[in-house]
């Protein structure tokens, strides 16, 4: 801008600033009559050239600037290595044999011996074999009468595994023999022993039962179990028990919808009755049910519904029922692994057996009175997930109704006879029934230490009311368990477990001829202390050692028969293929 044009505009503003000082007048009031309402508009915008044209005076061009690089050689005596592949250590794959054979010796003349052998018929067949014997020459402190047993068991399969239908087939033989050598602390007299060993307290089990298991590929006939078992012993008791239980699985618009279907047939006999040894006992059961189900489910939520409807037929008393039960279960992941909540109601008619019986009691005498047990209902509630990947848990509770639920108590005395028999000492137990209802808390935490170490506890906790009996005989109000399982190293391994069984009930009842009322028996409950190891010669060859009831509690499972002290059992497996 040039000089001349600057002093103008300066004279130029003077002039205004003055006539503006001198023109003004006081402010009045005065009215404004607005003529047309004011409308703005919005003028359109220009863009802003990216190079806007420059006016200036002054002008300049840009200099072109030349620079360059003055490189300086430094030395370095660095000399990178040459790089290697790490090489991954890769563990030789274990063999499997597909046989061994274990056998051990140990404190009260005991043998353990087992085997098993897998036969390859052709690529699809197979044979396998199993046989196990446990037994014990017994010699249990304090007891008057023999007290060994023996346990045999031999079990051949044929398994056969189709591209539509895998089926197996097997047979089995049981023999086991025990003592009632529970005497009554009212007959250990010297020459009341004698009696009692004239008696006979040997007793024998024989079993042989035959088996098969279907399951089916793309068919609605999914598979089922089907068994057929004779069970006896020596006394002339006999008991066939003939179970069926086929199951159809169909797919109704991506859920599955099936049926299963259970019969149960029972036939047995004894040669005498307890209290009438004229009159001997039988018994024939027919439960046939039918149970219809569909299942929904997804990733986090899971519904079973269903029902069972039981036709059950009493043959030797001409009586017949229908039950019905239901069979809901329901589970959901509140919080994916960690946080599941699961229920349901279940039920049922289950037929019990004096097969059953004495693979609980071996000490019960031939003279049962067996009946089903109407389970009604049994509902229940739980949680179960993990605290961490490490730690699992579970809380269960449940209540349950049953009506003729067999409970084992001690036979009476009897005094009067002229052919005793060996389990009319008060060594012996018989099965009652009655009403029970039981509610039951249970929990379980289990965690994995390492790899190698899982530990693990769990409790149940009962409470019986009964309709008839004073007590729930032979059954604890309190059952726990701690175990645990560790590889030390790749050869040494071992384990623990510690059992406790609360207190329980029994009665001691007489001759009911003599006027001698029975008295209520209390059993202590007992802690059951038990260790394993084990060391791995060679991957064929394990040698091991057992101890079993360290603490050397001879308590009693069952009244006046006390279980072996600190037993000690030591043997080798050996493994191998033909």
């Amino acid at each position: 801008m040039s000089y001349k044009t600057s002093r103008f505009y300066l004279v130029m503003s003077l002039l205004f600033t003055v006539t503006s000082i001198y023109a003004q007048d006081p402010i009045g009031t005065e009215v404004i009559n607005v003529v047309k309402p004011y409308t703005p508009t919005v003028s359109d915008a220009f863009k802003i050239k990216e190079t806007p044209n420059m006016q200036d005076s002054q002008n300049e061009e840009k200099k072109e600037v030349q620079y360059s690089i003055f490189s300086v050689p430094v030395a370095s005596t660095f000399t990178p290595a040459k790089g290697k592949a790490t090489t991954v250590e890769r563990k030789r794959p274990e063999k499997i044999f597909t046989n061994y054979a274990t056998l051990g010796f140990g404190s009260y003349t005991s043998v353990l011996g087992e085997f098993y052998s897998r036969f390859e018929v052709n690529r699809d067949d197979q044979v396998e074999l199993f046989f196990k014997h446990n037994s014990s020459q017994g010699g249990i402190d304090e007891v008057l009468l023999d007290d060994y047993f023996y346990n045999t068991a031999l079990d051949v399969n044929y398994k056969s595994n189709g591209r539509f239908m895998n089926y197996t087939f097997g047979a089995g033989i049981l023999h086991q023999t025990y003592n009632w050598y529970g005497l009554s602390p009212e007959f250990r007299a010297e020459n009341q022993v004698q009696i009692v060993e004239d008696a006979g307290v040997n007793h024998s089990f024989y079993g042989l039962a035959l088996n098969g298991n279907f399951k089916m590929q793309d068919s609605p006939f999914s598979g089922g179990d089907v068994l057929l078992r004779y069970f006896g012993d020596s006394y002339s008791s006999s008991e066939i028990n003939f179970i069926a239980k086929p199951e159809f699985l169909f797919d109704l618009g991506g859920q599955d919808v099936g049926v299963n279907v259970d019969v149960n047939y029972l036939n047995g006999s004894f040669d005498k009755s307890f209290f009438d040894p004229q009159n001997d006992i039988k018994y024939s059961y027919l439960n046939a049910g039918l149970h219809p189900f569909i299942k929904f489910q997804n990733d986090d939520f899971s519904v079973n519904l269903g029902a069972q409807v039981v036709f059950g037929l009493d043959t030797e008393n001409s009586e017949s029922d229908v039950f019905i039960y239901p069979k809901v279960t329901t589970s959901y992941k509140l919080v994916d692994e960690y946080l599941t909540l699961y229920a349901g109601a279940d039920g049922g008619l289950d037929q019990n057996s004096y097969y059953d019986f004495s693979q609980i009691n071996p000490f019960v005498s031939p003279t049962l009175f067996v009946a089903p047990t109407d389970r009604q209902y049994e509902g229940f509630a739980g949680v179960k997930g993990k605290f961490t990947n490490a730690v699992s848990y579970n809380l269960r509770g449940s209540y349950t109704s049953e009506i003729n639920k067999p409970l084992f108590l001690s036979n009476p005395l009897i005094s009067v006879s002229q052919n005793p028999e060996g389990y009319e000492f008060g060594n012996s137990f018989g099965v009652i029934y009655d009403d029970v209802n039981t509610l039951e808390v249970f929990g379980e935490l289990q965690a994995e230490v390492t790899t190698n170490v899982t530990v693990g506890v769990n409790a149940s906790f009962f409470n019986y009311s009964l309709d008839f009996q004073p007590d729930a005989y032979n059954l604890p109000e309190l059952k726990a368990t701690v175990f645990a399982n560790a590889a030390f190293t790749e050869k040494i391994y071992g384990g623990l477990s510690l059992f406790y069984v609360g207190e329980r009930k029994d009665l001691i009842s007489f001759d009911p001829l003599l006027p001698v009322q029975p008295i209520e028996k209390t059993l202590d409950g007992y802690v059951d202390l038990n260790l394993h190891a084990g060391y791995h010669i060679n991957p064929q060859l394990t040698v091991f050692l057992k101890g079993s009831n360290l603490l050397s509690d001879t308590y009693e499972k069952w009244l006046n028969t006390p279980v072996q002290g600190i037993q000690v059992l030591g043997g080798a497996t050996y493994k191998f293929d033909w």
